[in-house]
C-alpha cells in the first residue's frame, strides 16, 4: 500500500513529495491550449479571435471541440488538488496572500498594461467612457483574453477558503478517506454533469459570455464543468483518489473519452455536425453535444491521470523545467501565438501548414519565453516563475 502511494512520486530538495505525472499533466494541457489557440485563425471558431487568415479548414471545428471540452477544465481540476494542499501548508492567510502575489498581480498587470491598451488602440482611441461601456459589453473579455482563468482560480479559491473556515471541509483529511470513484460514481458524476450542463445552454449557448459579478468574464455554457471538477480535485487530494484509482478504471475511460472525440471528427467529416449537435437550446441535439464534451471531459481526466502515473515514476530535469514554466507559458502565449499568426498572414499556404508553423514555433517560444523569465527577478515575480512559488500549484 506504501508503494502505490507513493507511485509517481518523487523528492523535492525541500523535502516535499511531488506528484511527476501532474506535473507532466500540466504541461500538456497547456501545451494543448497554446495548439487550440494556434488553430484559432483558421477555422470557424464560433467565437472572438483577433486575427483571421484567409486560409482555413472546416477540419479545425471538431479540433476546437474536442479541445474544448477538457482542456481548461483539467487545469482547474489540478488547481483543485493543489489548492487544500497548499492552503493546508502555509495556513489561510499566508496562502491567499501568496494566491494574489501569484494570480492577481500577473491578471491585473495584463489586463491595464498590456490588453486594455492594445483594445483602446483597436477600437481608435475612444473615450474612457465609451471604452468602458465597450469592454463590458463584451462581458470584459476584450480586456481578460485568455486571463478570465486566472480570474476564475482567484474566485474558486476564495471560495475554498471561506468555506474551508465555516464547516468540516478543511478537515476532511482527518476522516477515513472515501473510496477511489469506480465506473458507478464516475458515470453518476457524469450523468448530473451533462443534464446541469444542458439546462444551463437552453439560456446561454456556447460562447456566450456574461460579466460575473460585473467584473469577471464567464461561459455559463461551461462553467458547471470548470466549477465541479475544481471540487472533484478538492476531493482527489484529501482521499489520495489520484493514487487510488484502479488501472482498469482509467483505462475504460479513457477509451470512453476517445470514442466520444472519435464521434465528434465522424460527425465532421460526414458533414452532420451542424446538422446532429447544436451549441444551446432545449433540443437533443444540444443534449447530444452536452454528452459528448462531458465523455470526453470526464474520460480524459480520469484516463490521462491513471495512464501517465502508471507511466511516469520519476522527475525527468527537463520536464520539470517545463512543468515550473508551465503558468508563465499559458500567461504569454497568447501575444506570442498572434504575432506568428500576423506574421505569416500574407502568405497563400493552405490552413493546415499555417497552423504547424505556429504551433510548433508558438510551443517553442511560449515555454522558452516563461523559461528565460525565471532569470529575470522582475519577470519571475510577475509571471510567477520565481524559486520560492516553483512548488506552489
Amino acid at each position: 500500500m506504501a508503494e502505490a502511494a507513493d507511485l509517481g512520486r518523487t523528492r523535492t530538495d525541500g523535502g516535499a513529495a511531488r506528484l511527476v505525472y501532474l506535473d507532466v499533466l500540466r504541461v500538456l494541457i497547456v501545451g494543448m491550449v497554446i495548439v487550440h489557440h494556434a488553430a484559432q485563425a483558421y477555422g470557424p471558431t464560433g467565437g472572438f479571435w483577433p486575427v483571421k487568415d484567409a486560409a482555413t479548414s472546416d477540419l479545425f471545428r471538431p479540433f476546437y471541440t474536442v479541445n474544448a471540452a477538457v482542456g481548461l477544465g483539467l487545469l482547474f481540476l489540478i488547481a483543485g488538488f493543489f489548492t487544500p494542499r497548499s492552503c493546508d501548508r502555509k495556513g489561510a492567510r499566508r496562502f491567499l496572500r501568496e494566491r494574489w502575489v501569484r494570480i492577481g498581480v500577473p491578471l491585473v498587470f495584463f489586463i491595464v498594461a498590456v490588453n486594455v491598451p492594445l483594445v483602446w488602440l483597436a477600437l481608435g482611441r475612444p473615450s474612457l467612457g465609451a471604452l468602458v461601456a465597450a469592454l463590458y459589453d463584451g462581458a470584459w473579455q476584450p480586456a481578460y483574453l485568455h486571463l478570465w482563468f486566472l480570474g476564475h482560480l482567484l474566485l474558486y479559491t476564495l471560495a475554498y477558503v471561506a468555506v474551508a473556515r465555516v464547516s468540516a471541509v478543511g478537515r476532511l483529511r482527518r476522516r477515513t478517506p472515501l473510496p477511489p470513484p469506480g465506473h458507478g460514481a464516475i458515470l453518476a458524476f457524469v450523468g448530473a454533469l451533462v443534464l446541469v450542463t444542458w439546462v444551463v445552454r437552453w439560456w446561454f449557448s456556447v460562447d456566450d459570455w456574461i460579466p460575473l459579478f460585473f467584473a469577471v468574464p464567464a461561459e455559463p455554457a461551461n462553467m458547471a464543468q470548470y466549477m465541479s471538477l475544481f471540487v472533484v480535485g478538492v476531493l482527489a487530494y484529501r482521499n489520495s483518489w489520484f493514487e487510488r484509482i484502479p488501472r482498469g478504471v482509467g483505462v475504460v475511460w479513457l477509451c470512453i473519452a476517445l470514442a466520444a472525440a472519435a464521434a465528434v471528427f465522424s460527425f465532421q467529416v460526414l458533414g452532420l455536425w451542424t446538422t446532429v449537435t447544436a451549441t444551446g437550446g432545449p433540443d437533443w441535439r444540444s443534449a447530444l453535444r452536452v454528452t459528448l464534451e462531458i465523455l470526453i471531459c470526464a474520460g480524459l481526466s480520469v484516463g490521462l491521470v491513471v495512464v501517465l502515473r502508471e507511466a511516469l515514476r520519476r522527475e525527468r530535469p527537463f520536464m520539470a523545467a517545463m512543468a515550473r514554466a508551465s503558468y508563465a507559458a499559458y500567461i504569454l502565449h497568447v501575444y506570442i501565438v498572434v504575432g506568428l499568426q500576423v506574421a505569416i498572414l500574407q502568405p497563400a499556404w493552405p490552413a493546415g501548414v499555417k497552423f504547424l508553423l505556429v504551433a510548433v514555433f508558438g510551443l517553442l517560444f511560449s515555454f522558452g519565453a516563461a523559461h528565460l523569465s525565471g532569470k529575470v527577478p522582475g519577470l519571475r515575480v510577475l509571471l510567477g516563475t520565481a524559486p520560492r512559488l516553483r512548488q506552489q500549484a
